[in-house]
């Protein structure tokens, strides 16, 4: 089926106010609900990407809390909580760790308009303390109640959400793109217009085809690809 017009202003709309310096980074958060929470909240606060240390032998799956939302926050994965921290340090990345030690401060406290990861452990064990030795800084989420803590997947949307008023209040919140490298949207955009024709794409080596302004494909393609558009 060819891609609607309105469809493709939508996936431009959507993709104009994504954010590449705000993610989460999920170790060891194994529920399905959780992680389909958790990446439904990324979705509408409009971060890119959100990254994942699992156990291992645990796969990974979502159900309907999802809503479909990681068909477009990707969820990468990481063979452990220090390589993934380490790299997305050396992108610039700030460090904020929901960890109760003695370093830590309460989230309103913190300045969540720079590039910004929260990582988050699994509700019965926190984080580990290999990630709590690497965050930046440790925050936590005041409690009023019996219980000390909060849901992973409602911590993780209290975070977002707060790193978005704070990027809406200084005027951060990107409204044309400008949230990611050209080349990042792009290639974004086209995998999100033409999914199918982006992995034939990936596995041949070639570049995406360009598209013109209402979502056209401006290259001929096989026939065999061209039938899954």
């Amino acid at each position: 089926m060819p891609l609607l017009p309105r469809r493709f202003e939508r996936l431009q709309t959507v993709l104009n106010r994504r954010m590449a310096d705000l993610t989460v980074v999920l170790e060891a958060v194994e529920k399905p609900h959780n992680l389909s929470a958790i990446l439904r909240s990324c979705d509408a606060v409009g971060v890119l990407e959100a990254h994942a240390v699992s156990l291992a032998g645990r796969p990974r799956t979502f159900n309907s809390t999802a809503q479909g939302s990681q068909k477009w926050v990707p969820l990468r994965d990481h063979g452990s909580i220090e390589g993934a921290l380490l790299q997305l340090r050396q992108r610039g990345f700030r460090l904020y760790g929901t960890h109760l030690g003695t370093a830590a401060v309460d989230y309103c406290q913190c300045d969540f308009t720079g590039p910004t990861a929260f990582v988050l452990g699994a509700e019965k064990w926190g984080l580990s303390p290999a990630a709590a030795a690497l965050v930046d800084q440790g925050l936590f989420i005041p409690m009023g109640g019996m219980v000390q803590s909060l849901n992973v997947s409602v911590a993780a949307a209290v975070l977002l959400f707060e790193a978005l008023r704070q990027r809406q209040a200084a005027g951060l919140v990107p409204q044309a793109g400008e949230g990611l490298s050209p080349d990042l949207y792009r290639r974004t955009l086209f995998e999100w217009a033409y999914p199918e024709v982006a992995r034939w794409c990936q596995r041949e080596g070639r570049d995406y085809p360009a598209l013109d302004g209402e979502g056209n494909l401006l290259e001929p393609l096989p026939r065999h690809v061209k039938l899954r558009c």
